[in-house]
């Protein structure tokens, strides 16, 4: 469908008509979601739910632990102190859970002083149960942790530094561990090496994790791109459709219109003050049925699309029949011996393989043909062949070429061929998560005597053939 009624006359244009027609009209207004990793990370949210349940699990496991070694081990320690601090986040959990909502969502630095707090409740449990040389010492880069799983880096960051504040000074500044009458203590050297052990453990896990977790939501929102690029070529579609059926419903009344005032122009003389007003309805009827032509030209690729099944070289135009760089001369062309490869393998076939109208192998392509028309000095090929094991397509342009930086890690989210120009590194990506989805295999390299080459390959199976009488060899067609 053209891209002229993406925008916004055509948009008012199709409103009008079809409201004028009676038609119910439901609009979808597409969130916009950031493709800055950054901003992403530091707005990751935590729910007040989530960190009061992992408080109450530390609660239990603390509280089981001191009743352990009081009643049954029977160590000497603080029992009371030990108590009263745990009671201490008792309160603190009754207080969040009665005073806010459970689902109320923390910012990052709220989350972070929920954590800061956790870490500082089991460095004073910590002090008053041996410090480092206590067998439980590891919990206390939990937090850290856990900021680096869902939190911002500069959060995750100054977690770490208190973390490393509060074990560096249990090293030194702690009561007895619990342990029998008689038991020796254990050697300095050891406890120093637990402490190296403990800053190396939370900066390793914490370094892994949000490099995890960064690129898991990377991927995500992606993914939702992608998932709002497919959901806007159907509403497209679908508004297309509904303008066409709009303009056919208005045409019958208008055309009734039209010869009325026909009839009553012949019926008043031409000084008659009346037949001026008579001109005017008909000038004005004949502009509306034109608006209605341009209405179900535009729409004739969009009504109703799930139902059309297109020769594969019909698809291939449709893709390419977006904006253009002036200058830039697009050809299409079906290639035989492209899928010579695959020939070999299967036996050469020449009916031309159908398919049923994808917007993800439509809108897939189109945004490959827009990547190469973008760099394309003069001239962009789009080449198809196909075989009995294979449906390929060649899409090549005269540019620049792919730099090497970005060659090996094309398709990821990201990585933006025209990050000078201000991309975001999504339409590639979102290409080839689209051409993936319906089976393709994709490949992109830079052409021997300069430019770009992607190629793209379906296996034979997932379309089916031509009518006898229609054909793809020799098709060829040139788009400026």
């Amino acid at each position: 469908m053209p891209s002229c009624l993406g925008k916004r006359n055509g948009d008012r244009l199709v409103y009008r008509f079809l409201k004028a027609s009676g038609k119910k009209i439901h609009v979808t207004n597409f969130p916009q979601f950031s493709s800055n990793p950054t901003f992403r990370a530091n707005g990751a949210r935590i729910r007040l739910r989530t960190l009061v349940l992992m408080r109450w699990i530390a609660i239990g496991g603390q509280t089981i632990t001191i009743l352990v070694v009081n009643y049954v081990l029977q160590y000497p320690f603080p029992f009371v102190l030990t108590l009263v601090t745990v009671g201490v986040s008792v309160l603190f959990n009754l207080f969040l859970w009665l005073r806010y909502p459970v689902s109320k969502q923390l910012s990052d630095t709220e989350a972070g002083l929920h954590l800061f707090y956790d870490a500082l409740q089991l460095s004073v449990l910590l002090f008053l149960t041996g410090g480092l040389h206590n067998p439980f010492s590891f919990l206390i880069i939990a937090a850290a942790i856990i900021s680096a799983a869902v939190l911002s880096i500069e959060t995750t960051v100054r977690l770490i530094v208190v973390v490393l504040i509060f074990s560096s000074v249990l090293v030194f500044f702690h009561r007895p561990l619990p342990v029998p009458y008689g038991q020796h203590p254990i050697p300095h050297f050891y406890v120093y090496g637990i402490w190296s052990s403990l800053v190396v453990a939370m900066i390793f896990f914490s370094a892994n994790v949000m490099r995890v977790a960064e690129e898991r939501r990377r991927m995500t929102t992606a993914l939702m791109e992608t998932q709002m690029a497919l959901a806007r070529e159907r509403r497209l579609s679908e508004v297309g459709g509904l303008a066409a059926a709009a303009a056919h419903e208005l045409g019958t009344p208008l055309g009734t219109i039209a010869l009325v005032a026909k009839e009553l122009g012949r019926e008043f003389p031409p000084d008659c003050p009346n037949a001026k007003d008579v001109e005017l309805l008909l000038s004005q009827s004949e502009r509306c049925r034109k608006i209605l032509a341009r209405l179900t030209l535009y729409s004739a690729d969009g009504a109703s699309p799930s139902l059309h099944r297109l020769p594969f070289m019909n698809l291939i135009e449709m893709s390419a029949r977006s904006p253009r760089r002036e200058g830039i001369e697009v050809m299409i062309e079906h290639a035989p011996g492209l899928a010579g490869e695959s020939a070999r393998a299967g036996k050469k076939t020449s009916a031309q393989p159908v398919v049923s109208h994808s917007f993800e192998i439509t809108h897939g392509l189109k945004n490959i043909i827009e990547n190469a028309m973008d760099f394309a000095r003069s001239r962009v090929s789009i080449k198809a062949d196909w075989c009995e094991r294979d449906v390929v397509v060649e899409i090549t342009d005269d540019g620049p070429g792919f730099s090497r930086e970005i060659l090996g890690s094309l398709g990821e989210p990201y990585v933006s061929t025209r990050r000078d120009a201000g991309g975001m590194g999504l339409g590639v990506f979102i290409a080839k998560t689209l051409l993936e989805r319906t089976g393709a295999e994709i490949w992109f390299g830079n052409r021997k005597d300069g430019g770009a080459r992607v190629a793209i390959a379906w296996p034979r199976r997932l379309f089916t053939d031509c009518p006898d009488g229609v054909d793809g060899d020799g098709d060829e067609m040139s788009l400026r």
